[in-house]
């Protein structure tokens, strides 16, 4: 594992259940917002499902995007935590969005 990986992986691992943060939010708070595509690169290789919850990070659209699970297996997760999916697309994005500190 990289120490980019490490580092994308101890950001997701902060996001709050029934909370999602977008490729770009996490890009932009590991120093370049265009380090996006790298993020959603990173994140297939997590193998630890439970403590880094990568099915928190969607989309800026709101699409809920891929998981290395399937996006039905995604999509129950959030849907779990109360967050309310609609033709693919968080329902109410702005409400359910993650800034990190």
């Amino acid at each position: 594992m990289t120490e980019f990986e490490k580092n994308v992986f101890n950001l997701v691992k902060k996001i709050p259940k029934g909370k999602v943060a977008t490729y770009q939010i996490l890009a932009k708070k590991l120093g370049n917002i265009k380090l996006a595509r790298a993020v959603g690169n990173a994140l297939p290789k997590n193998s630890h499902f439970i403590i880094i919850p990568c099915h928190r990070v969607v989309k800026t659209s709101g699409k809920v995007g891929n998981y290395v699970l399937g996006v039905a297996k995604k999509i129950k997760l959030l849907h779990n935590e109360g967050i309310r999916i609609k033709r693919g697309k968080i329902a109410d994005l702005a409400k359910c969005l993650y800034y990190f500190n």
